[in-house]
């Protein structure tokens, strides 16, 4: 069984702001798999199915960022998922506005939903995927994580999106660091 989670905050005055790029990746992957995100527990939204063989649950933390960890941790301990078994999606201030990366394991980088994670499943030995949003030119991190992308923005984070999406089916077929050498160029 794999989870995917996809980190943001709750809420219709969070949808389509540059910190919740994680839930719209899930929004994708739920679309493209036939997976309705229809169960509310676990201090999460959640749907369960087969993709390619696979058992996956793809997952909404509905905690705010800050806590995302406690919704991970819940469903973990529930469906008795490995963390070698999990990837994280969420958004990167230090990448380039729509550039995603993928990662085996690492620091929070300042992340509060990836330091929650950390913290709550006790190992920064997680796969991730980082979705760029860059740092603004001028005012608060805080306004700018809770902005809306540009025109242009859009566009970009549309793709992003798909390629993580992508880049999470590649994972059911094959090795994560063969997904990381593919999607990494």
């Amino acid at each position: 069984m794999k989870l995917f989670v996809g980190l943001g905050n709750p809420g219709r005055q969070y949808e389509k702001t540059r910190h919740n790029i994680g839930f719209d990746v899930i929004d994708e992957l739920s679309k493209r798999w036939n997976i309705p995100l229809d169960q509310a527990k676990h201090k999460g939204v959640y749907g369960k199915g087969f993709k390619g063989g696979e058992k996956v649950i793809l997952l909404k933390p509905l905690t705010y960022m800050n806590l995302s960890g406690e919704s991970i941790r819940a469903v973990m301990d529930f469906y008795d998922i490995d963390i070698e078994d999990i990837v994280v999606i969420y958004d990167d201030l230090d990448m380039p506005t729509g550039r995603i990366r993928l990662r085996q394991k690492g620091s929070a980088g300042g992340h509060n939903g990836i330091k929650s994670t950390i913290a709550h499943t006790g190992t920064q030995e997680f796969k991730r995927i980082r979705v760029g949003i860059s740092r603004p030119t001028k005012g608060a991190i805080t306004d700018w994580v809770l902005g809306r992308f540009t025109a242009e923005e859009q566009e970009q984070m549309a793709e992003a999106v798909l390629k993580s999406a992508d880049a999470c089916e590649e994972w059911l077929k094959k090795p994560f660091l063969d997904v990381m050498n593919t999607f990494n160029k």
